[in-house]
This record gives C-alpha cells, sequence and structure tokens, in this order.
C-alpha cells in the first residue's frame, strides 16, 4: 500500500548495487507496527494513549484512530478489560505482566513496560499482548512434545538395559515353522495374543518376532517380567507418575509402560504372576485404552499392541482364585504353544551351532563341535530349553582348551550318553577301528557332523547338501545309537 503512495516498499531494490533498500521513515516504521501479530500501543506517563495497533484496536473493540487520546483509566471504568497493566507499570515504575479479560470475555497475555528518561521519569509505557488462547496452545503444543520427548528417552533408556542376545527365531522343526506360519498371518493384526511355553522356549523371541513382522515394527517393543517387579511398584511403573505424587518419586515424574509402549507392543511375560489387584487395572487398560499417571487428572489414551507370555496353567489358577477369568478371556484371544525343546530336535544342532558361532565371534575364536558333542547335543532332552542349551555352550567354549569341543569334562552331558566308548565312535585325529560296517557307519557320522557344522545346524540345508530327505537325515541322527 506504500508503493502506491510513492514511497518505498520491500521489493524495491538499488539499481547499481542490486540490493534490498530499507526504508527508514516513521511511516513505514508505523506500517511494520500496524502488521504485527501482537497487540501493542504506547500511553503517556498519564497513561493517555499515544499510538494503538490494529490488533490492541481488535482487542479493545475500538478503531486505532479512536483509541488516540483516550486514558486507559476510562477504559476499564468503562469495562472493555478488567484491569490495566499500564497503569500498575506507572504505579510501581516497573515491568508488569499479567492476564487481561475484554468485555467480550477474550483473554490477552499483556506486559507493560515503563521507559524512563535520564533523569528518572517515565517518559512512556509500552503494551504488547497476545491472545491466551494462542499462548496455551503453543505451551501446550510444546508440552506434548516434551512429554513425547521423554517417553522415547524412557523408552531407549528402558531397553538399553533389557538383554537382546538371543533374539532370532530358529525354525528347523515342523512345528516351529508351522507357528511362524500362523505369527506371519497374526502379526498383522492388532490381537492380543498369548504365548503359552516352558521357561526358556524362546516366548520373548517369539513375541519380538511378532512385532517385527507387524506394522507397529517402528515403535517400540517393551518387554516386562511380571514377576520381577515389586508388588508395591507395580502400579506407577505399569502407569507412570506425575511429580509430588509420593514420597520418593521422581521430581520430573515418569511415564508409565503403558504410555511407552504406545503405538508399539508391549509384551507381558510370566502374566501369570501379577497380583489380582493389577489384573484388574491391566484388564481395564485392555478394555478402554485408558491411561492416567498416579496424581494425576489428565486421562490418556494409549493405543498399545499387548502380547502375554505364561508358563504355567492359568485354567486351574482360575478356579483357585489366582487369577481373573475375564482377563484370561481378553488376553487369550489368540494363544500359540511353544513346544519344549525335547519334542523339536531339529531345532538343537541349529540352535546350538548359532550359539557357537556368536560365542567364536565375541572372542575371535575357531571352535567347533566333534561327532561326540554333537550326538551328545541331539541325544540330551534339554529340561531347560534353549537357556539351557545356550548356558552349556557357553560353558563348553569357555572351558575346553583345544577348538575341538567335547563334553568329557561336562558331567551334565556326559553321563547321559558316553558315545566316545562305542564301538565305531570315531574322532578326525583316531585311526579306524572296529569292523567295515561300524567304520563305515562312524564314517557317515563325522561327515553328517560336518555337513552340520557347516550349514550352521540347519536340518533342511544339511539334508540338500547330503542329497537324502530330512526325514532320513533325522532318523539317521535319532537312531544310530539305539
Amino acid at each position: 500500500m506504500a508503493a502506491e503512495h510513492g514511497q518505498p516498499s520491500l521489493s524495491q531494490k538499488d539499481s547499481c548495487t542490486d540490493e534490498l533498500r530499507i526504508p527508514h521513515d516513521k511511516q513505514f516504521l508505523e506500517q511494520i507496527i500496524d502488521e504485527s501479530f501482537e497487540s501493542i500501543f504506547v500511553t503517556d506517563k498519564f497513561g493517555k494513549v499515544l499510538f494503538a495497533n490494529s490488533s490492541a484496536g481488535i482487542f479493545l473493540g475500538y478503531k486505532t484512530e479512536e483509541l488516540i487520546g483516550i486514558n486507559v483509566k476510562d477504559l476499564v471504568k468503562k469495562g472493555i478489560y478488567d484491569w490495566s497493566p499500564t497503569m500498575k507499570a506507572i504505579e510501581t515504575r516497573s515491568v508488569v505482566s499479567g492476564i487481561v479479560k475484554n468485555d467480550r470475555g477474550v483473554q490477552h497475555m499483556v506486559t507493560s513496560k515503563p521507559l524512563l528518561t535520564e533523569n528518572g521519569d517515565i517518559a512512556m509505557i509500552i503494551t504488547n499482548a497476545r491472545d491466551k488462547g494462542l499462548v496455551d496452545e503453543y505451551i501446550s503444543a510444546l508440552e506434548n512434545e516434551r512429554i513425547t520427548v521423554i517417553r522415547y528417552k524412557t523408552a531407549v533408556e528402558y531397553l538399553s538395559e533389557v538383554d537382546l542376545e538371543n533374539k532370532e527365531l530358529v525354525a528347523e522343526s515342523q512345528q516351529m515353522r508351522q507357528i511362524m506360519k500362523l505369527s506371519n498371518v497374526i502379526a498383522k493384526t492388532d490381537s492380543t495374543v498369548m504365548l503359552i511355553g516352558e521357561t526358556g522356549t524362546g516366548k520373548e523371541v517369539m513375541a519380538r518376532y511378532i512385532h517385527r513382522n507387524s506394522l507397529r515394527s517402528k515403535e517400540p517393543f517393551i518387554p516386562v517380567n511380571c514377576a520381577a517387579v515389586p508388588h508395591e511398584l507395580l502400579e506407577s511403573e505399569f502407569f507412570g507418575y506425575v511429580r509430588g505424587a509420593f514420597t520418593g518419586a521422581n521430581s520430573q515424574g515418569k511415564p508409565g509402560l503403558f504410555e511407552i509402549a504406545d503405538k508399539g507392543t508391549l509384551f507381558l511375560d510370566e502374566i501369570a504372576e501379577l497380583p489380582l489387584t493389577m489384573q484388574s487395572k491391566l484388564l481395564r487398560v485392555l478394555e478402554s485404552g485408558e491411561i492416567q499417571r498416579l496424581g494425576d487428572t489428565i486421562i490418556f489414551q494409549a493405543d498399545v499392541r499387548f502380547i502375554a507370555a505364561t508358563n504355567r496353567d492359568l485354567k486351574a489358577m482360575i478356579s483357585q482364585k489366582l487369577f481373573r477369568s475375564d482377563l484370561y478371556y481378553r488376553l487369550n484371544v489368540i494363544p500359540i504353544n511353544l513346544p519344549p525343546l525335547k519334542d523339536r530336535p531339529e531345532d538343537i544342532l541349529a540352535f546350538a551351532h548359532k550359539f557357537l558361532e556368536e560365542l567364536n565371534r565375541r572372542y575371535a575364536l575357531r571352535k567347533r563341535f566333534s561327532t561326540q558333542a554333537t550326538q551328545l547335543l541331539f541325544n540330551y532332552n534339554w529340561p531347560g530349553n534353549v537357556r539351557e542349551l545356550r548356558n552349556v555352550i557357553e560353558r563348553l567354549v569357555i572351558t575346553s582348551s583345544g577348538d575341538l569341543l567335547n563334553f568329557e569334562e561336562d558331567s551334565l552331558l556326559n553321563r547321559n550318553t558316553p558315545l566316545e566308548t562305542e564301538p565305531g565312535y570315531l574322532e578326525s585325529n583316531k585311526g579306524y577301528h572296529g569292523t567295515l560296517k561300524s567304520v563305515m557307519q562312524a564314517v557317515d557320522e563325522e561327515y553328517i557332523n560336518q555337513v552340520l557344522a557347516e550349514c550352521g545346524g540347519r536340518i533342511g540345508e544339511t539334508a540338500s547338501r547330503l542329497g537324502i530327505h530330512r526325514t532320513m537325515l533325522y532318523r539317521k541322527m535319532h537312531n544310530k545309537h539305539k
């Protein structure tokens, strides 16, 4: 508009330097102030309005030219707004801030600042204001961002304490292949899953597999062992708390596990160990998705996918009044039974070679299983399942002196099947002994173990390399010492 009256505009450039020329005349500066989103007006030391921009006029319900010369005292008397920070600043000779409400109920956050002369007298009062509703929106947005940052920071800190070793799923057996096929289907849904199996069968590994293949894979996966959290801390751990909620609480408050897992997956291991009081609270979250921190009045709507796991008979616990039936049916939407390691022997060697490879890489070793070690691993029934197998392999790797792993000094397995004393047993550093049939059997076993090692214990790949069906390979490994 200024350019139409011969005044320079912001788009004008110097023809010689091609640089933007910023005008400094009074009218141009008044235009800038008038276009300001904030309300700005200036009074003298008596409160008489000397200048007001358009935003100030809108808030006070006046045209800007009508405000000039009006005393702010009269505006308060007319009820245009409820009090005057300008007059307070004149009285106190200091900066005054506060919330002012006009006659239409609109609230502004106002700051009045006196400008003093060299003699210390008030020259004028500059007042600026902004719509409180907008400020509240900004503050709310910043607070939500802060909460989100804290939530993800807490998730990172929580997950940094989680043991992420051995989280890869192994499925050489037909049972596990069927379970993986089912898991791939249910992973794409938000249905609650119940994993049932003995300790050490890989329930958390399966839960991670489901999450990794779900639509939530880029969001947090939060595992929590319900048996490891003290009962008195369960509610604060799951729901979180605000500052000052209880003695000893974090001064900044803390998001709970439900909140941390928002948009992701919460894995509740050892679900049977939750006390009845916490079971009822969990049921409410499952049904409504509503989360409320301890000491807070705000209800947070959480979007969490639940996967639970147990090694106990929950139906028996229901009959004993130790587990809520309504929670059981809410969790048991899709049950998955994980078989013990003894019922899926094809997975034993695959796990063993996987663990050996990890340990060799960690300690810069080149250890390998002997024929005796492979057969003992295969024939042992592993009551502790995958966890026990992992511990045995680690102990064997660390305590053995050579690269060829044997179980001579490991009473756990050695007492089970003393294969080294049987006819036809062959080690690479020994000669051939016994009948031709026993020698051929020993060579057959050694070659099978060699290919197994090269294939990382994978039965299917080993059978393919040997040119036989996996059923034949399994039969050879299972029956050759009977």
